[in-house]
């Protein structure tokens, strides 16, 4: 088990980063909202959970070790796999999500692409004994991001989650507005915030 990694990032991408450890580098399939705070060449430190099936190795990052435990609860779930596990925190916090399931918020659990309404009710009965409820002393929708390239940062996150080009472009003008009153109001722009918004357009849309 590789419970975290720790080194220089060497790379990113639209869906994963790249820390040297030991002079290797390893790749870390990470949430937008992750991803939104590391930056090449300085240093990171992710928890990782590894997801090993028989043709491959895949390593999971995470800001934190309680988005880790979450990621790995979310799997104890039938028909969750890392890939919807990991969409589902790229939608919502730890906390967030706790909270969703605690009071069964069906509309929330169906903001995840991937995820219907028979889906999330199934959803909802499974994990309520499992997650527990919010743990902080606020539910935050995301982690904070530069007011700068908030908009890069969100249209790699959607093209990520297999959004085409087009829809991503269409989505970071629907939810610019909210953006800019963040940045008027002296607040960076918090890129998952604005990822579900998005979502919640892009699904209006369809």
């Amino acid at each position: 088990m590789i419970a975290f990694v720790s080194g220089p990032v060497a790379a990113l991408g639209p869906d994963t980063a790249v820390v040297e450890v030991g002079g290797v580098g390893m790749a870390v399939k990470c949430a937008p909202a992750t991803l939104s705070g590391l930056r090449v060449g300085r240093q990171a430190r992710l928890a990782t959970s590894l997801v090993v099936r028989e043709d491959s190795l895949t390593l999971y990052g995470f800001a934190d070790d309680d988005e880790r435990q979450v990621f790995e609860l979310l799997q104890t779930a039938s028909g969750v796999g890392p890939r919807l596990a990991q969409a589902m925190l790229a939608v919502h916090s730890p906390d967030a999500l706790r909270l969703a399931v605690s009071t069964g918020d069906e509309k929330a659990l169906t903001a995840v692409p991937g995820i219907g309404k028979k889906g999330a009710q199934r959803l909802l009965l499974e994990l309520k004994d499992r997650l527990g409820g919010p743990v902080g002393a606020t539910v935050p929708g995301a982690r904070s991001a530069a007011a700068v390239g908030w908009s890069d940062q969100l249209h790699t996150a959607l093209v990520g989650l297999g959004y085409a080009t087009r829809e991503a472009d269409e989505a970071v003008a629907a939810v610019t507005p909210q953006a800019e009153a963040a940045v008027a109001a002296g607040d960076a722009p918090q890129v998952a915030q604005l990822l579900r918004a998005a979502l919640q357009t892009l699904n209006r849309t369809r």
